[in-house]
């Protein structure tokens, strides 16, 4: 059986990452593989699902055993992926995509070089703050923060195989279906 193709989606939170591949992985019948998180859950997010979320001494017990093929410390919480959730689809065949931090793209293609991995943005700056306050979900510190860290990972969009700009909902699925299409 022949592997799957592994694709990491990052970018600044606010981009519309998560929206995008909830629907592309709809569509396509591809896993969003599931990152672990030491954040709450958001009103509606299950354990499993979303996140695995884990206290900060279940994840640092994680790191000390090597189960992460990435993780990073995220304004405030660490998120990671576990090496079980990738290899185990990939082993399958499957086709994943990993919604990662831009710290952990880059890391993933020192373990698996063949990664895809795709930079999502906004189309202006002032679109990303928009998109954040609309949210709701976060404190003024909270965006604050999360915009300060937004600036430092365009830093990393150079060191990513595909942009996708983010204007709408559909014209941001159209394009990650065509890159990932590209390769199958």
């Amino acid at each position: 059986m022949a592997k799957g193709n592994l694709f990491v989606v990052s970018g600044p939170s606010g981009a519309g990452k998560s929206t995008v591949c909830k629907k592309v992985r709809r569509m396509l019948g591809i896993n969003l593989a599931t990152s672990a998180t030491t954040r709450a859950p958001r009103e509606g997010e299950v354990n499993g699902r979303e996140y695995h979320f884990l206290s900060m001494a279940e994840f640092e017990a994680k790191i000390e055993n090597k189960e992460f093929i990435e993780y990073a410390n995220v304004h405030g919480n660490y998120y990671g992926t576990l090496k079980s959730e990738v290899e185990d689809r990939l082993s399958k065949g499957e086709n994943i995509i990993l919604e990662i931090d831009v710290q952990g793209g880059v890391q993933v293609r020192d373990v698996y070089p063949e990664v895809n991995l795709i930079f999502f943005k906004t189309p202006t700056k002032a679109e990303l703050e928009k998109r954040l306050r609309g949210r709701g979900t976060e404190s003024e510190e909270t965006v604050q923060l999360r915009l300060a860290n937004s600036l430092k990972e365009y830093d990393f969009e150079d060191q990513y195989d595909d942009v996708v700009i983010n204007r709408t909902v559909e014209q941001a699925c159209e394009d990650l279906i065509k890159i990932i299409e590209s390769h199958n």
